[in-house]
């Protein structure tokens, strides 16, 4: 009888894959293949006959309606993103001194974190020196104008290297920018440093063979998460005001959420993700770290809308929704997931009880919030883990056929599982998908969001990745998520709340995220401390 363990290895050799005795032994060793007993599991239960879902636009319907309401004053906090943006305009401080403070806290705290992958100082000062020009000749080009922000390495960059944590695109350099690079530029942003993530972004944490793990700032023997690892740390420590991260299972909401900041991981298709790295074609997303709602909000706002390089944006229109943070969420629904079908518990103790601050607080301003059984959530994991392997698989093909041996051990030894999915799997698990997607949409069809736990216990070690099933099925959905603290745990470290809601909806998750943030404050961090402001 053919093993699974031999099944493995014949397809890679008929892939032409040189896979080695040890990394068979690996992929076995670390778990990889644990995955495909759950897959058959799944996708057992869906009929056959069921249309597979390729999650195109038609699996995400454009809402019908735009809540409308007086903007904010966002002037935020001293040390916010829009903070400093009112303080440009006020002429209590300049671009070029936010840039200079930008980077003595990169040569401050850099060697120890592993946060930034490139400093940018000289085109950084170039735009910086352009903006001051501008703001002061009265041309404002909106809130990130001379704003220092730091970009992902896995966005192109024109005539920089993209290495995408590998050492195998290490050589790559850009000839134009990526889609949400070129319009932060055109917004007036100050591009600081290209930031550290795990190898082509397949870790939920920072682990990276060629390039080191990044320290988390609360704590440096304990993770960032991944992959925006270094855009976390960067961020939470004030090297940028914000940062481009990209999400294809958890890569945005977890390193937030270990950071203390706002983790925003928009609709699929919001940002265009045209001059990005691809991880999963119909997993990743584009979006914000900040550290505060309405910078995460700021942000989205430059970053979405359509764009002709990216097929998958054509039908997004652009949110204005820093104008609905202050709309409140009095008399919406909210689901409070409490299961998610494994039969194991969902979180911690400590977890758990973040999400239930953070429920309470939208319950004080006027919302009505249900605890809820979510069991579709077991399959999206599994449905959007096997999506991922198997689309990364085809990315990398040329790569793992000849350059196998420059993958870090963990990277190519999680991409080689891949090839134990059977013939069929790819479209049993769009079929599943749609079998899913049906379900979860008739479960929540009279809620406004869900809220619930990030990350099912404490941050992991440095290095060490995360746990992603709770995230990934919104990844697999295509549904907007966003990750923020609510305050420490035992540990000192930064506790996160993960809310979510339906496609497009991300005007109304932004502002059940703000009455959040109002009523238990945001985290901030100091040297040699955690503190809540």
């Amino acid at each position: 009888m053919t093993t699974l363990d031999d099944r493995l290895r014949n397809r890679l050799h008929a892939a032409g894959i040189a896979a080695s005795d040890e990394d068979l032994e690996g992929i076995a060793a670390k778990g990889f293949l644990s995955r495909l007993a759950d897959f058959a599991r799944i996708v057992a239960a869906v009929p056959t006959a069921t249309l597979p879902d390729y999650l195109d636009a038609q699996s995400l319907p454009v809402p019908s309606e735009v809540v409308a309401v007086a903007p904010l004053p966002l002037d935020g906090s001293v040390d916010s993103l829009l903070g400093v943006a009112a303080q440009l305009r006020a002429g209590a401080t300049t671009p070029t001194a936010l840039l200079e403070a930008a980077l003595a806290r990169i040569t401050a705290y850099d060697p120890a974190l592993n946060a930034v992958q490139m400093v940018l100082a000289e085109q950084a000062y170039e735009a910086a020196q352009r903006a001051e020009t501008e703001l002061a000749a009265g041309h404002d080009r909106g809130w990130l104008h001379g704003i220092p922000l730091a970009i992902k390495d896995l966005l192109d960059m024109a005539g920089l290297p993209t290495a995408a944590g590998s050492l195998i695109c290490a050589g790559h350099v850009a000839t134009e920018d990526a889609t949400a690079v070129a319009r932060l530029r055109d917004a007036g942003a100050v591009l600081v440093a290209r930031t550290r993530m795990s190898e082509f972004a397949y870790s939920p944490g920072s682990n990276n063979a060629h390039y080191g793990s990044t320290a988390n700032p609360f704590d440096p023997t304990r993770d960032t998460g991944g992959s925006s690892s270094g855009s976390a740390a960067a961020t939470a420590t004030g090297m940028t005001y914000a940062a481009l991260g990209t999400d294809t299972g958890c890569s945005i909401r977890i390193p937030a959420a270990f950071c203390g900041l706002v983790g925003l991981k928009p609709t699929w298709g919001r940002a265009s993700l045209a001059g990005a790295v691809t991880l999963s074609w119909s997993l990743d997303h584009l979006g914000p770290l900040a550290r505060t709602v309405a910078d995460a909000a700021a942000m989205l706002e430059v970053l979405a809308g359509p764009d002709l390089r990216d097929g998958r944006t054509l039908r997004a229109a652009p949110p204005y929704v820093t104008g609905e943070l202050g709309a409140g969420v009095r008399g919406l629904r909210i689901g409070m997931m409490v299961s998610d079908g494994s039969g194991l518990p969902m979180a911690g103790v400590e977890q758990f009880d973040a999400v239930r601050q953070a429920a309470e607080a939208l319950e004080a301003a006027g919302a009505t919030v249900i605890a809820m059984d979510m069991p579709e959530l077991d399959g999206l994991r599994v449905i959007g883990s096997a999506l991922l392997a198997m689309e990364a698989a085809s990315f990398h093909m040329p790569w793992l056929q000849t350059r196998l041996g420059d993958y870090g051990e963990f990277m190519r030894q999680r991409i080689l599982s891949a090839f134990a999915y059977e013939a069929d799997s790819f479209v049993r698990a769009q079929q599943a998908r749609a079998f899913l997607r049906r379900a979860i949409s008739a479960r929540t069809a009279d809620l406004d969001l869900l809220i619930g736990p990030i990350h099912p216990g404490p941050v992991p070690e440095r290095g060490v990745p995360a746990t992603n099933g709770l995230a990934i099925p919104f990844n697999c959905l295509g549904w907007p998520a966003l990750t923020q603290p609510t305050g420490f745990g035992s540990d000192d470290l930064p506790l996160s709340v993960q809310l979510v809601a339906h496609p497009w909806r991300e005007a109304t998750l932004l502002r059940a995220a703000y009455v959040v943030e109002q009523s238990l404050g945001y985290v901030r961090w100091e040297p040699g401390s955690g503190l809540i402001a």
